[in-house]
């Protein structure tokens, strides 16, 4: 039975041991006396034998109590020395917090600002900023290389956690430059089903929807071509698009990543913006990482207050 002696019932009998008074116990323990009085019980019961002597007048130790009180004291002063310097170092922000990042404009404009001030609260801590792979954008998370990352959203996923909201990106439709579109002010979201769109078939179905539709929200189906996404991707895309008549519905930041004199953006009417946000395994146990997600939403929510405040004047 002594296998089940819990560290709660250690604490409890050095307590007594000290007070040798079931009321002050109670007290100092934040109990009532007749829970101080079960858990010795118990105590008792997984050890074999009494611990104190107890009468209408005074609490004292048995011999075998004072024994297992020298052997015991020790040995649990020790113990919580070692949980508190556990937890001390548990709830410590230094160290390197690994954030993952899709690309350049699923940080948001304010994604320098939150790591500079992060780092800047917290000297002891630094940011290293990882570029995450197009292939499968949560499975670095998921294996643990990075702690959190700005991604593309919706992912939905349950065991991942869709955060704090980095930017909101207006969808352009890139084109090559002699396409019938190029010359056009803005191109309506249904006369998508008109042209082929590029699709890439291996980000998550949810993500690669929101990217780029199979239909317009008339339900018209949109012809597509399908490519597997990848690094060597990503740098073909804008000379694979200028040589082709397929036309790809990206954000209006695209035009200075993908920098080909090629390709026109033309902006969409009609299709909602495409949403990048803070994404993290469940649960965020890591302080630095609360701490992260808690700074990215001060700056944030200073940002959205001043926005306001000009738009007001």
């Amino acid at each position: 039975m002594w296998q089940a002696v819990e560290l709660r019932e250690l604490h409890l009998f050095l307590a007594l041991a000290e007070e040798l008074h079931f009321g002050r116990t109670a007290e100092k323990l934040r109990l009532t006396p007749s829970r101080v009085s079960q858990s010795l019980r118990a105590l008792e019961q997984k050890l074999g034998a009494p611990l104190f002597h107890r009468t209408s007048r005074r609490v004292e130790l048995t011999p075998f109590g004072e024994q297992f009180l020298a052997d015991v004291g020790p040995a649990y002063d020790q113990l919580a020395g070692v949980l508190e310097r556990t937890n001390v170092a548990a709830r410590s922000l230094a160290g390197t917090l690994r954030l993952g990042l899709l690309s350049g404009p699923a940080g948001g404009p304010h994604f320098v600002e939150i790591v500079r001030k992060f780092e800047a609260l917290h000297p002891e801590s630094n940011v290293e900023v990882i570029q995450i792979a197009w292939e499968d954008p949560v499975e670095r998370l998921r294996d643990n290389d990075v702690d959190l990352m700005a991604t593309w959203v919706p992912l939905d996923r349950p065991d991942l956690v869709v955060g704090p909201t980095l930017s909101r990106q207006p969808r352009v439709l890139a084109v090559p430059r002699d396409h019938p579109l190029a010359t056009r002010d803005a191109v309506d979201v249904e006369e998508l089903a008109d042209h082929r769109i590029l699709r890439f078939e291996n980000l998550p179905l949810e993500l690669g929807e929101a990217v780029a539709p199979s239909r317009t929200p008339s339900g018209r189906p949109i012809p597509e071509t399908k490519i597997r996404i990848g690094e060597r991707t990503i740098l073909d895309l804008p000379v694979r698009l200028a040589r082709s008549e397929t036309v790809f519905p990206t954000v209006a930041s695209a035009a200075t990543y993908m920098g080909q004199p090629d390709l026109v953006f033309v902006p969409i009417k009609g299709m909602p913006p495409l949403r990048s946000a803070l994404v993290w395994r469940r649960p965020a146990r890591d302080p630095k990482l609360r701490e992260f997600i808690r700074v990215t939403r001060e700056v944030l929510g200073r940002a959205k207050t001043g926005s306001n405040e000009t738009a007001g004047k």
